[in-house]
């Protein structure tokens, strides 16, 4: 039997999969609630892989698989859906994996994001990261709150890239995305040259060297609202990552202008839905001036016991949230578990409020 791509997409859109495996020597293998799962029928050869990673694959991109191996890009399947797809090359045969992003924006409530970060939206100047593991929903929860600017608020929105994933129309804001290779060389370039563009808010899709990092960070203190993300699963691990990719001579000026410039740090996680269906466990770090002195001092160690007293100003910690997804008959107590912050301090919470739980 032949595979076809708009099959397999279409299939991906029904079943609302998150994500589409093809690889030589497996059928389309599709992930459903955070679990893979194949699709009934033959395994791919070559060829098949071949042909459908040529089906989709703009022809600039191609000559980039066959030089380096590998491309990534971001495409359209008419009006149900975008997908983010990374081609690549393995044991000399081409395989591919198409990441979904809905067309439908979800609104903060839905996300379970609480209503105070709504307040964070409205600053004017300053740096709100979004962090948690390769897979986490971080663009999802960025592209809302571009999107609730958009529709909340005037102004001119950059989004940087790589690649493009959501579209945000032009709404109350004007919005200029631009994607990386594309558009612009690179995130740092890219940020750089936004500073003339006349923003307001700067989406910076991932803060993954120093250079964009330093210019995400004067961006914030000048004067915009700077948006990115990191692959760190805590607030206090986010600024230590940040002052890390300094050399020892900066870190403690990166630690005075992170202390002023940071407004939010947004740790996620997605867990497995009872029911089916996936939701996201979050951390929210606001700044205060307490916390401000913390990073400043470098004691971020000390910032996840803020965290604790901080619900007034829309707080909570990872593990805090898990235990109310818990208590909602959202989440199961082993998911809770496997991935809270602190497992051992949330295995024995969970057992003494009655929980049965698998063997360690």
């Amino acid at each position: 039997m032949s595979y076809e791509m708009n099959d397999l997409l279409d299939l991906m859109v029904d079943q609302n999969a998150s994500d589409l495996h093809i690889q030589v020597g497996q059928p389309p293998s599709l992930r459903l609630s955070g679990s893979i799962t194949p699709i009934d029928g033959a395994p791919l050869t070559p060829s098949d892989t071949e042909k459908l990673m040529l089906s989709i694959t703009p022809d600039a991109h191609i000559s980039n698989v066959k030089l380096n191996g590998g491309a990534d890009f971001g495409f359209a399947f008419g009006e149900k859906a975008r997908f983010r797809v990374s081609v690549m090359k393995a044991k000399g045969n081409y395989g591919m994996v198409l990441r979904q992003i809905p067309y439908k924006m979800f609104g903060l409530r839905d996300l379970g994001l609480p209503d105070k970060i709504r307040e964070l939206l409205y600053r004017p100047r300053g740096l709100i990261l979004v962090t948690g593991p390769t897979g986490s929903g971080k663009s999802t929860t960025l592209a809302s709150m571009v999107n609730y600017i958009n529709e909340n608020r005037d102004g001119h929105i950059i989004t940087i890239e790589d690649p493009i994933e959501y579209y945000h129309p032009h709404k109350r804001c004007i919005v200029t995305q631009r994607e990386i290779h594309s558009d612009v060389p690179s995130f740092s370039e890219a940020i750089r040259r936004a500073l003339r563009q006349d923003p307001d808010i700067i989406l910076v899709g991932e803060l993954r060297d120093l250079e964009t990092i330093e210019a995400a960070i004067s961006a914030a203190e000048t004067g915009h609202l700077v948006f990115g993300t990191l692959h760190t699963n805590s607030a206090a691990k986010t600024i230590d990552r940040i002052v890390d990719a300094f050399p020892a001579n900066m870190k403690d000026m990166i630690r005075t202008q992170l202390a002023s410039s940071i407004q939010a740090v947004i740790s996620q996680v997605l867990c497995k839905k009872i029911g089916g269906g996936r939701i996201a466990g979050y951390e929210i770090m606001v700044n205060t001036t307490s916390i401000a002195s913390l990073i400043r001092e470098n004691k971020t160690f000390r910032v996840s016991s803020d965290i604790q007293t901080g619900a007034a100003q829309g707080m909570i910690t990872m593990d805090t949230h898990l235990m109310s997804l818990v208590n909602r008959e959202l989440v199961a107590p082993d998911e809770a578990m496997d991935k809270a912050q602190d497992p051992v301090a949330m295995r024995e919470k969970l057992i003494s409020m009655g929980f049965t739980l698998r063997q360690m």
